[in-house]
């Protein structure tokens, strides 16, 4: 599990408070907590996340366990970054394609190829987190589930507006158009490899394309 410390600075909930003091430095042109991040994907991916320590990933990362402290409250909360930052991008990405001037399919279109992009080019970070997902704290769990949930509800909201504009067939749940296809995203990294016949992009036009397949009119 983590590797807490009383330099850490969480409250009694819990929660990491606001770090104070100087900005992010740098270290070979990223910010000491980037490469802590970067550091801590390698390390948990070789070695895995229970036998790899702090000091581990801040002498592989060339900090101090202060600096890291000043960013990161434990080896937990660098697990939960790895995986959190992977959701902030997708967020802003759905985000993006949902608040579009363009039809729904076409949207619910780009937005599912995108997951599945940003899937493949994170993988290391996807594959590291879900293998050791067991291992976070109860609360941390729970926040992960609540940004995942939220990333569903935006993409069910899209299924649910082209039902009611008669776009998409009305008979299928849009809960469970969700639950099947991100069921089939989260298995990309069981099987996904670089050197296949397909890129992040084709796979990602092919998942699309299946989605809408299910949903569209027959």
């Amino acid at each position: 599990m983590s590797e807490p410390t009383t330099e850490a600075g969480a409250d009694s909930a819990g929660t990491t408070a606001p770090r104070r003091g100087r900005p992010p430095t740098t270290v070979d042109g990223l910010s000491v907590p980037e490469r802590l991040v970067e550091t801590a994907v390698r390390l948990f991916s070789e070695k895995g996340f229970e036998r790899t320590s702090v000091q581990d990933v801040v002498s592989a990362a060339g900090v101090t366990k202060g600096a890291m402290y000043h960013y990161f409250s434990s080896k937990d909360d660098l697990l939960h970054e790895i995986y959190a930052r992977v959701l902030r991008l997708q967020q802003e990405n759905l985000e993006r394609f949902a608040a579009l001037d363009a039809p729904v399919a076409e949207r619910v279109r780009r937005a599912a190829a995108d997951v599945v992009v940003t899937v493949i080019e994170n993988l290391p970070d996807v594959t590291i987190f879900f293998r050791s997902l067991h291992q976070l704290a109860a609360e941390q769990q729970a926040e992960v589930r609540r940004a995942r949930r939220r990333y569903h509800e935006t993409f069910r909201a899209m299924v649910h507006e082209g039902q009611v504009a008669g776009e998409f067939r009305a008979e299928v749940d849009p809960e469970l158009v969700v639950d099947y296809y991100f069921g089939a995203v989260h298995h990309i990294s069981v099987w996904w490899r670089p050197d296949g016949a397909l890129s992040a992009e084709q796979l990602g036009e092919q998942y699309a394309d299946l989605l809408l397949a299910s949903v569209l009119p027959r």
